[in-house]
């Protein structure tokens, strides 16, 4: 038996954010990053609807980018105290992916966070409180999914939690709040949803019901996502629904090893934190030459190249046309070919690649990739992303 769950309310447009004066309930948390969401107004706008409905409202600040497993144990507390019946996360996806894992410790004080890495192992939630997710950037998706990435950062380890308990009750999509990203967030994010989507359509998962929502992310990220990055607000409204068909899509098709490749790597090298949507995009085109050795990948690849437009005399062309078409894609949006052109230290790399790919290999995003992959094999591709060296096995 298979399932397809998304949240029961998704509410899109501009100035959709008012909705939030029509929930039902007694007490809000509202958890935010550090500060974006404040300084351009939209905190407040969403603190006076929440008061609007009649509740009293306290604010969960500061969750920093890649939320950490001490930050998720402080909101926990913080809602334990103030016992809200609704759980506002606004931001990006750090601040909603971390306000997931506090609402599982709020209504069960008493799990451990070993108890959640298990994927679809959560407790039942909504016994105390519902869920309201509204995203600022276009690419985690994380208002509509299932998942939570939360990082600790003794480990050096990013656990992707995954439990449809935690898809929002209502997601707020209002473009409105998209159009304050920068320039890099917006390449970033928006590749991420790209990478989202196609691994979504390629995954072990794959569905009627999963497939043509990814393929919709998938033209709409082609067609819109330099004009977004170009600051075309048209554009930039668009890439918000993409983003968000692309999470419809993955949260119920689940990812591939593009993301058990950038949850490990992310938070491993001292020389800096690769960012999630960076990392999908230096990946994605070396997975898509590995999975598609995989024949039924492959057409599923060629699928993706002909909805895109492109053309090739068979699959082998197809793929490879999809291939160029992303990497001409990371040139327009300024992003590193390879893990080498992005800074990672030679020899750093070298040392903990054969960790890092075993890692990797027991992620939780490996079992639904199209083609098996060993640890002896990752360590081969992850050279291939550092070196910027074809994948030939």
């Amino acid at each position: 038996m298979a399932r397809f769950t998304l949240p029961r309310d998704v509410y899109y447009g501009k100035g959709t954010l008012e909705v939030l004066k029509t929930l039902k309930g007694k007490k809000a948390i509202v958890v935010v990053g550090g500060g974006s969401m404040k300084r351009f107004g939209f905190l407040d706008r969403a603190v006076d609807y929440l008061k609007e409905a009649g509740m009293e409202v306290q604010l969960f600040e500061n969750v920093e980018p890649d939320p950490s497993v001490e930050t998720v144990m402080r909101g926990a507390k913080a809602m334990q105290e103030f016992q809200p019946d609704w759980i506002v996360a606004m931001g990006g996806g750090s601040p909603i992916d971390a306000a997931k894992a506090m609402w599982a410790f709020y209504e069960y004080p008493e799990t451990t966070f070993e108890d959640l890495i298990t994927p679809f192992n959560f407790p039942e939630l909504r016994q105390k409180a519902k869920f309201a997710a509204i995203p600022s950037t276009s690419g985690t998706a994380t208002e509509v999914t299932a998942f939570s990435v939360i990082t600790d950062y003794e480990k050096g380890i990013k656990y992707p939690l995954a439990d449809f308990n935690i898809t929002p009750d209502v997601a707020i999509v209002d473009p409105v709040i998209a159009e304050t990203m920068p320039e890099k967030l917006t390449a970033h994010t928006g590749m991420d949803a790209l990478t989202h989507a196609i691994e979504a359509y390629v995954s072990t998962l794959n569905s009627p019901f999963t497939d043509p929502l990814a393929i919709k992310a998938i033209q709409m990220v082609f067609e819109y996502l330099p004009a977004s990055y170009q600051k075309d607000m048209s554009a930039r409204e668009q890439m918000h629904y993409a983003q968000c068909l692309a999470g419809m899509a993955f949260s119920n098709a689940l990812l591939g090893i593009v993301h058990s490749m950038a949850h490990k790597t992310g938070a491993a090298f001292s020389t800096g934190h690769i960012p999630h949507g960076c990392a999908n995009a230096i990946y994605l085109p070396y997975v898509i030459q590995y999975n598609a050795k995989d024949e039924t990948a492959k057409k599923r690849y060629a699928d993706i190249a002909r909805e895109a437009g492109l053309t090739g005399a068979n699959d082998d062309e197809l793929v490879k046309a999809l291939c160029d078409k992303i990497d001409a894609y990371n040139v327009k949006l300024s992003i590193p070919k390879t893990l080498k052109e992005f800074g990672i230290n030679e020899d750093e790399f070298k040392e903990k690649v054969a960790a890092i790919a075993e890692l990797a290999v027991g992620d939780a995003c490996t079992g639904s990739n199209p083609r098996a992959i060993t640890p002896a094999e990752m360590e081969k591709l992850l050279n291939c992303t550092y070196y910027g060296t074809e994948v030939d096995f």
